[in-house]
Order: structure tokens, then C-alpha cells, then sequence
């Protein structure tokens, strides 16, 4: 094919450890995006609540978690939807590369509406990031597949590394721009934030030279006949959509975000355009939404059941698995609403003597062996492609130069104090630290001859979630008002939640890779990510009620809460092993 010819030689001639050096700029790309988007999601729920801070009475717009978790809840839920029509536009018209700068594009300007202080430039903000992601999050990834395209044997590490920077990036950004909006000012995080992304933009784009064709789409390859293989495939899951199939795609399309926007405009008393269907124990607009996900079901069971019996039951069980994701996603998202509460207002946060120097010490070792290892990495690049992409190098030398400016300004400015208080972004990165420390250990246990089935990789999942709050619930069980717990209760919460994150949330997407045909892959993901942004929006609903709970029974009694509904979860879908195996007609 035509592809083959013009990509492999452009971007097998220089390699970084083993690997083409394109994979590398698509590890920095990701980072600064995960630093810019991270970075701005941890200061977000502090930034709505914020009452007055750094004697600034625009500082913080001082509304309740339940106002905040409403809005967060609508933006998280759309950060997963328009992936999904990103992915389609990049595939048919415009290309992985394409879909990627325009992203990145959208997203630099949402920061930087964000670093005005303004409400209605933060809400332009907020709506181009969500635009952003859409493009920028699912083509990403494609990119890095079509790479690998010629190299299959050296995927699974590729990821590895393109997951680390992930996680490099969002434990810097949150680091960063969460210790310069909790210092100096909100918007000022804000626009750090925003600084990356565009130099992350611009560093990709001059690095156009090494991709080939790669994120293209190419109009001129020759089209091949299907095997008798991938005709019978098509033939076995042909199954066209009915007008009704349509007509409830479309209600719950308009219902849904119709509710996604509602919820935060009614929290504010902007406006209720469901108020009319309130009852005496149901607000209206959690009636349509019931409605709609009801019909939705419906809509999912009623297509499912038209196939054929093996495809039908890889299918089910596919749904069930999401089913099961929503209740981790609903307890695991916690660490970017009440979490941040719990870190800021029931944490005892404050440290002197040698409480101080243990853990400056400690953040010393965090952010600079990171950062050692990460700039190795980038002088590695640097050498194996100055001659083609000098200044996208530059514009990267440039990134390094500033983050080691701000890491020394941070670590020198904590180290000069004789008491400190430690920021409550801080919290936020230990998972990140957790996943680059403990995911190379947890991934062994999936090549060993230990690796466990779906349900008890998920059971497990949900149960070590379950555990993180438990931690926090016994820590805070019985304290006083005015009382804050020891901030080792929520490092150990993370570790727990991190341990659950890695049981669950890499397999999910690979099981669903395997137990649907490739010709429905596309509606199967778009499932999957509809599921993730259901139990991003359930998650933050209900982190918002930590006031709420906390003043009618207990603080301790809103993490039991959630130490029972995932331990539940957990132990059901354990029990279902039996027939989640029947399900997948032996697929592991």
C-alpha cells in the first residue's frame, strides 16, 4: 500500500530507547496537555468554592459544593462525549494530525479565556476545553496504533510509555499550577496552564516532518477485496438501524443534554426548564433523566438482541462490564470534587519542625527525580532528531527551562519557611506518582500465570476503591468540630484508589477490543465512553452532598457511604464470574 512505502522509512530512521522518535513528540504533545488539562481540573472545585483568598474578593466565586459539583459534573460528563464525534470527524474528514492541532488549538484559547477574570470568559473557557478534548483525546492514541502499525511486537511498551506521559503531565501540572493558584492567585494557575498547552501545540506542529503520512488520511491507497473471513463477519453483524432506533437516539440525545446543562443553571437559580414536571419527591429533571436512561436501555438490549448468539453475548457482557465501571468511576472520581474538600478543609494540612523537613525532603525527591528522568528523555530526542526538528526541540527546551525554573522557585520558597501548610493540589498528584511507581508491577501480574478473570480484576478494582474510603472513614470517625485528621489517612486513600485504578480502568478498553467484532468496535466504544461520562456526572452529584451529609449525620458517614456501594458492587460482580465466562465464549 501506499501508506507502507512513504511512512515506515520517515519514521523508522531515528529511535529513542528502541522505539521510532515520533513516539517520543507524542509523549511530550500528551504531556503538556495533561499538564494543562490537570493542572486547571484540580483548581477547579477549589476556585468555585473559594470563598475569599489572598485578600482578593474576586478570588473565588464562593458557591456551594453542590453548585460546584453541578457544574464540574456537566463538564467532566461532556469531556467524554465529544470524543466521540471527534474520533468520527478525524476518520472521515480531516485526519488523526489535523483532529489533534485543531484540538490543542481550541484548548490553548479555552486557558487562556480562563486567565481572565471574568465569568463569562471562564465559561468560554470551560466550553472550548470540552470542544478541545473532543478532538484532541481520541486521536491521540490513533496516532500512536497507526505507528505501530509496522512494529506490533513493541505496542504494548509503546503505551506504557505513552501512558507515563500521561501521568507525568498530570502530576505537574497539578503540582504546579495548583501551588502557584493556591499562593499567588487562581488565574494565575490558570494561565500556566494555558502557557503549556500552546507551547505543547506549537512543539508538535514543527514536528510535522517526522510523522510521514502517519494521522493522514490517504485517498490514494489502493482498496482491497475482504476475505471470506471479514465477509462473514459483515454478514453476521449486519443490522441496520429502524426508524424508531433512530427516533430514541435522538430523544435521549436532546434529553440528555438538555439535563447536563439544567443541573448547574437550576443549582444557581438561573433557570429550571424542567421544573414544571417537579413532584413532591422527584425534581423534574431527574425524572426525565430516568425516562431517558430507561429508553437508552431499551434502545441497547433491543439492537443487542437482534444478533447472533456469540456476538449477543460478548455483547452483554461488554454492558455489564460498563455497568460495573460506572460504580468504580462514581467512587474513584471523588479525587477531583470531595476529595479536594476533604484535602482542604478536614485535613490537617499544617507542618513544622521536623514534620517539615521530612516532607520537604520527601517533595524535593518527587519533583526532581521525575524531572532528571524526563529531561534525559528529552536530550535523548534532541540528539536523534536535531537535523529534522530542530526548533520543535527548541520550543521543548524551552517547556524544560520553565518547569525547572518553577520547580526550584516552589521547592526553595518551601524550604526558607519555618512553618508550612501544604498546598491542597498537592494531594491530587500522588496519584499520578502511584500509577508511574506501582503499573509496571501491576501489568507483570497480567503475563504471569496469576492474571485474574474480567470480573476479578474488576471485583477487585471496586473493592480496593472501597478500602481508600474506608481509610478516610475510620480517620474521621468521631472528630469534633475543628478537628482536622492526619493527612496520612487521604495518602493512603490515594494509594488504594490508584491500586483499584490500575485493576480496572487499562483493561477496560482492551476487553472490549476483544469481545467485539471490528465492524462494531466504533459503536461499542462510543458505548463505553457514554457509560464513563454517565459516572462522571453520578460521581460528582454525589460528592457535592459531603456538606450536605456531614451536617445531617457525619463526615465519617458520607465515606462509608462510599465504602458500601463499591464493596458491593465489587462482590456481585465477583459472583457473576460464572456467566460474565459464559458470556465471552472464551475470550480472556
Amino acid at each position: 500500500m501506499a501508506v507502507e512505502t512513504s511512512t515506515k522509512p520517515s519514521l523508522f530512521e531515528s529511535k529513542v530507547l528502541g522505539h521510532p522518535s515520533g513516539l517520543f513528540v507524542l509523549f511530550f504533545t500528551e504531556m503538556w496537555e495533561r499538564f494543562s488539562f490537570y493542572g486547571m481540573r484540580v483548581l477547579l472545585i477549589q476556585f468555585l468554592t473559594a470563598k475569599v483568598l489572598f485578600d482578593n474578593p474576586y478570588s473565588g466565586w464562593g458557591w456551594s459544593a453542590e453548585q460546584a459539583g453541578a457544574l464540574y459534573g456537566t463538564y467532566a460528563m461532556l469531556l467524554y462525549l465529544t470524543p466521540i464525534v471527534g474520533g468520527i470527524i478525524a476518520d472521515k474528514y480531516i485526519g488523526s494530525r489535523w483532529a489533534v492541532i485543531i484540538g490543542a488549538i481550541i484548548m490553548t484559547i479555552g486557558h487562556g479565556a480562563m486567565a481572565f477574570d471574568a465569568k463569562i470568559m471562564f465559561f468560554i473557557g470551560l466550553a472550548c476545553l470540552v470542544l478541545g478534548t473532543g478532538f484532541f483525546k481520541p486521536n491521540m492514541p490513533s496516532m500512536l496504533g497507526e505507528m505501530y502499525k509496522y512494529l506490533p511486537e513493541k505496542k504494548d511498551s509503546a503505551y506504557t510509555i505513552f501512558y507515563m506521559g500521561v501521568n507525568s503531565g498530570a502530576f505537574f501540572g497539578m503540582m504546579l499550577c495548583g501551588y502557584i493558584a493556591e499562593t499567588k492567585g487562581w488565574h494565575y494557575g490558570f494561565t500556566l496552564a494555558g502557557i503549556f498547552m500552546l507551547l505543547g501545540t506549537i512543539q508538535f506542529w514543527l514536528a510535522k516532518p517526522l510523522f510521514g503520512n502517519v494521522g493522514t488520511i490517504d485517498k490514494t491507497s489502493a482498496q482491497t477485496e475482504p476475505t471470506q473471513e471479514e465477509l462473514k463477519e459483515i454478514e453476521e453483524t449486519k443490522n441496520p438501524y429502524t426508524l424508531k432506533d433512530y427516533f430514541i437516539i435522538g430523544f435521549v440525545a436532546i434529553i440528555g443534554l438538555l439535563y447536563a446543562f439544567n443541573d448547574p443553571l437550576s443549582q444557581n437559580g438561573v433557570i429550571d426548564i424542567f421544573q414544571f414536571l417537579d413532584t413532591s419527591f422527584l425534581r423534574g429533571q431527574n425524572l426525565v433523566a430516568i425516562i431517558a436512561l430507561l429508553s437508552f436501555i431499551y434502545l441497547v438490549v433491543s439492537r443487542i438482541l437482534r444478533y447472533g448468539s456469540i456476538i449477543r453475548d460478548r455483547m452483554f457482557a461488554v454492558i455489564i462490564l460498563a455497568f460495573f465501571v460506572m460504580f468504580f468511576f462514581m467512587s474513584f472520581e471523588q479525587g477531583a470534587t470531595s476529595l479536594v474538600l476533604v484535602a482542604r478543609d478536614y485535613v490537617d494540612r499544617d507542618l513544622q519542625g521536623g514534620a517539615l523537613t521530612i516532607f520537604n525532603i520527601v517533595n524535593t525527591a518527587l519533583t526532581i527525580i521525575p524531572l532528571i528522568i524526563i529531561s534525559w528523555v528529552l536530550i535523548l530526542l534532541a540528539k536523534a532528531t536535531w537535523k529534522k526538528i530542530a526548533l520543535s526541540n527548541i520550543i521543548l527546551l524551552v517547556c524544560f527551562i520553565g518547569i525547572w525554573a518553577l520547580a526550584i522557585w516552589m521547592l526553595n520558597t518551601e524550604y526558607s519557611r519555618e512553618t508550612s501548610q501544604i498546598t491542597v493540589s498537592w494531594f491530587s498528584i500522588l496519584n499520578s506518582f502511584f500509577i508511574i511507581s506501582l503499573a509496571s508491577s501491576v501489568s507483570k501480574l497480567w503475563d504471569s500465570k496469576y492474571n485474574p478473570s474480567a470480573a476479578f480484576k474488576y471485583g477487585f478494582g471496586l473493592i480496593l476503591v472501597a478500602i481508600g474510603f474506608l481509610i478516610l472513614g475510620l480517620g474521621s470517625q468521631g472528630m469534633q468540630e475543628g478537628v482536622k485528621m492526619s493527612m496520612i489517612f487521604l495518602v493512603l486513600t490515594y494509594l488504594f484508589h490508584t491500586l483499584g485504578e490500575l485493576f480496572i480502568s487499562p483493561v477496560g478498553l482492551s476487553y472490549v477490543s476483544k469481545l467485539v467484532p471490528a465492524k462494531m468496535l466504533a459503536f461499542m466504544f462510543g458505548m463505553w465512553y457514554l457509560a464513563l461520562a454517565i459516572a462522571q456526572k453520578f460521581a460528582a452529584i454525589l460528592g457535592s452532598q459531603i456538606e450536605v451529609i456531614k451536617e445531617t449525620y457525619s463526615l465519617s458517614h458520607f465515606f462509608f457511604l462510599f465504602t458500601l456501594i463499591p464493596a458491593l458492587a465489587g462482590v456481585l460482580v465477583i459472583l457473576l464470574n460464572p456467566m460474565l465466562k459464559k458470556l465471552m465464549h472464551g475470550v480472556r
